[in-house]
């Protein structure tokens, strides 16, 4: 009885490699768009120093995301469907990047108001 609640643990515990192809696509695909993101602003608004940082940020998100595709695409440990995985993520982040957006103009539009 035992034995059989400890297996069961330990596969309800196991990560599939699959899923966790599906997490670090999501996880780098994320950071390169912020970091895309973040360096064009900064590098557009800042001054001095801080453009330059922008800049670097702009191009550190930019390199992220095209060794990720390189990487994944020739180890492709994921399933073929790697395409679907980046499309499905890269519409999850816009998603989420415009309800934030939303959200936050919302609070903001309320704390100008009163």
């Amino acid at each position: 009885m035992m034995l059989e609640a400890t297996t069961i643990l330990s596969a309800a515990n196991s990560i599939p490699t699959e899923n966790a192809g599906n997490f670090v696509t999501i996880l780098l695909l994320t950071f390169s768009i912020f970091m895309i993101l973040a360096g064009a602003f900064t590098s557009y608004f800042g001054t001095g120093k801080s453009r330059a940082v922008g800049a670097v940020l702009l191009v550190v998100g930019i390199i992220v995301a095209i060794v990720w595709l390189f990487v994944a695409n020739y180890y492709s440990y994921t399933t073929p469907g790697l395409a679907d995985v980046i499309w499905g993520a890269f519409l999850s982040i816009v998603a989420a990047i415009i309800g934030a957006v939303i959200a936050v103009l919302v609070f903001l539009l309320a704390i100008m108001k009163t």
